[in-house]
């Protein structure tokens, strides 16, 4: 292996792929990166057996060949390097890559690369895979993975709860997210009806390594999606911006295998009161209640109040800790309905809000130990579910 490649093709392509390195695993390479030359570009990929990441990056590949190096080493020091070509040359015989740029020379000590796992890449589940053919845009992804995977629940505590379903049926995607405390729910039309229903769950980790790394693809190129025939995986190719540094993307992930909930039911249809606030305002005063609620299980109070003749509705929160005091914050809210005190965890709540874009939002509550429900005040694109938590009388 033997090329030339910019120092800036070359961090970011590193900085993409890099989330993917596994930091413990008794593989020791996996704690590597992997560097292919082939067909006139660089490829660079890690995994950790549940993630694989593969980006390839413009360079001038004069000895084709493959060498992986430690992952952290190797970026740090291409980091470090001035803006420059750098050269790079793979001595087999030692599996030792020689780093020139500039006045700066070094030598890294990697392992042979036929003792990396196989990453799987576009071109090889294209002819067996089941293929999602709509143009679905990576703004459009980022956006409805910012809304929902953050609901799903930790690996280390629900192992099957740890993903979104993900639904493709007709010209409509929904993502589903729900730790047990609280769900939520995005879908969005497609452009095209895809060819094929089909539904996984998609770890909501890879979810969000495929937003982050979204931010480097053409927006005006859509997202590729295949899934393995046995469902066992599934891969998003993403398409590089014409003037950047990274040509292409691929990101595979394991699917987790079981029944997930079945969220629909989880949904109030009804509710009793509907308060309509400004999400800002909302947000600000959960910010502020915030700081009294910490030694408090974070719980906060919320107080619907609807307007009469002389008095408009309004959303009151309220914060207490024995330690440091209280505080209350009052917000002008269209209330319809009854009068209702509920308790939320104010953390929760704050998450929901601060993924959300709308000016104005909606709160549908029931009773005091039901469910609340958030969504826009106008559309039914986006619903968020919440547990409420136990009121104690005063």
């Amino acid at each position: 292996m033997k090329l030339v490649c910019l120092q800036e093709n070359l961090s970011r392509g590193l900085s993409v792929v890099s989330k993917a390195v596994a930091t413990r695993s008794t593989l020791p390479v996996l704690s590597n990166v992997y560097l292919n030359a082939e067909e006139g570009r660089l490829k660079l990929a890690a995994t950790n057996l549940d993630i694989g990441i593969s980006c390839w990056v413009g360079a001038n590949i004069q000895e084709e060949g493959a060498a992986t190096v430690p992952a952290r080493l190797f970026s740090e020091l291409v980091n470090s390097l001035p803006p420059e070509p750098v050269e790079l040359e793979l001595v087999v015989r030692t599996q030792t890559v020689n780093i020139r740029c500039g006045r700066f020379e070094a030598n890294i000590r990697g392992i042979d690369a036929t003792e990396f796992p196989q990453v799987a890449t576009a071109s090889e589940l294209e002819s067996e895979g089941i293929k999602i053919t709509t143009p679905l845009r990576p703004e459009i992804l980022r956006k409805v993975i910012r809304q929902v995977a953050f609901a799903a629940a930790s690996e280390e505590t629900h192992p099957s709860l740890s993903g979104a379903l993900t639904s493709f049926e007709g010209n409509r995607l929904t993502l589903a997210a729900t730790d047990g405390y609280r769900l939520s729910v995005r879908s969005i039309d497609l452009p095209e009806p895809v060819q094929e229903s089909l539904e996984v769950i998609v770890p909501a980790r890879a979810l969000n390594e495929l937003a982050r790394v979204a931010s480097e693809a053409d927006e005006e190129q859509p997202i590729e999606i295949l899934v393995t025939p046995n469902r066992s995986q599934i891969l998003f190719h993403l398409k590089g911006r014409a003037e950047g540094p990274v040509l292409a993307i691929d990101l595979v992930s394991q699917l987790i295998e079981g029944n997930y909930p079945d969220y629909r039911s989880l949904i109030p249809q009804t509710y009793t009161t509907r308060s309509v606030v400004n999400r800002e305002a909302f947000l600000k005063s959960l910010k502020v209640a915030s700081l009294f609620a910490r030694d408090k299980d974070n719980m906060v109070r919320l107080q619907m109040a609807p307007g009469g003749e002389l008095m408009p509705g309004h959303l009151t929160v309220i914060a207490t800790s024995r330690q440091y005091g209280d505080n209350v914050s009052e917000i002008e809210a269209d209330v319809e309905g009854s009068p209702l005190e509920i308790a939320f965890n104010v953390k929760y709540l704050m998450e929901v809000l601060s993924v959300m874009d709308d000016e104005r939002i909606a709160f549908e509550t029931t009773t005091a130990s039901s469910p609340g429900v958030i969504k826009p005040a106008d559309g039914e694109e986006f619903v968020h579910v919440i547990m409420p938590m136990y009121l104690e009388e005063e």
